[in-house]
């Protein structure tokens, strides 16, 4: 019986891999990867010569269950993705859930991913959070936010450039001008930034400086009741004062 390993590969500087994502990577029968030119140049930086393979959510449908086939049969297989952990909002879930059900284990690697080190920096709490990764473009993005309307939790989107400004103006719509965010963008990259602030200094923010690069949304919770009685009791007590 063969394996999977799921790579987590650097979001941006290339330095953010572990040792043993490189030793598997080295040593695996073959490496599958959502776009292999892409992960051509993490190799080649790294002068790991191994067999690349396409595998995406293109042709996942049609390949999962043959190389989940070779791991039962005693393969060994990395999967890697652009940048981050695989399944996390990439490619990924269709293999592993062929594997658990060839009875082929499956290891993730620890390694990097953009949410993790963009809710920590936020100053937002991150205790306890809600990850809901690429809102939907159209069809259902309207009720999926009106559902987040009331949820307590932090919550952590992935955005676009090109949609980003749109989704921010959709944020104040839903959750108010007022409600804390921070939104940080090309983590781990030369050029990485954090703009923390209201929703509406965020969007104030972004219609004057042009999004560029991907982008974590850090969102911060509604008040649950009882941080709702008491910033009302506050606030009568400063309207008496």
């Amino acid at each position: 019986m063969g394996m999977l390993y799921l790579v987590p590969t650097p979001v941006g500087n290339l330095d953010d891999i572990t040792l043993r994502a490189l030793k598997v990577l080295k040593e695996a029968d073959l490496i599958l990867a959502e776009d292999t030119r892409t992960s051509g140049l993490l190799l080649a930086h790294y002068d790991i010569k191994n067999k690349l393979c396409a595998h995406h959510k293109f042709n996942e449908h049609q390949t999962a269950e043959a190389f989940a086939a070779r791991m039962a049969a005693g393969e060994v297989m990395a999967l890697v993705t652009d940048a981050g952990t695989p399944c996390i909002s990439d490619p990924g879930f269709m293999l592993v859930r062929a594997c658990v059900a060839r009875g082929v284990e499956v290891q993730c690697l620890p390694g990097a991913t953009a949410f993790v080190p963009a809710i920590a920096a936020s100053g937002i709490p991150c205790e306890r959070f809600t990850f809901e990764g690429f809102l939907p473009q159209k069809k259902g993005r309207a009720t999926r936010l009106e559902e987040l309307k009331g949820e307590t939790r932090t919550m952590i989107f992935y955005e676009s450039p090109h949609r980003l400004l749109k989704t921010l103006t959709q944020f104040v719509d839903t959750f108010g001008p007022d409600r804390h965010i921070s939104v940080r963008r090309e983590i781990s990259k030369l050029h990485e930034q954090g703009v923390n602030g209201t929703m509406a200094e965020a969007v104030a923010h972004f219609t004057d400086n042009a999004p560029r690069g991907e982008f974590v949304i850090v969102v911060e919770g509604a008040d649950t009741p009882k941080q709702a009685a008491r910033k009302q009791r506050r606030q009568e007590r400063e309207d008496n004062a």
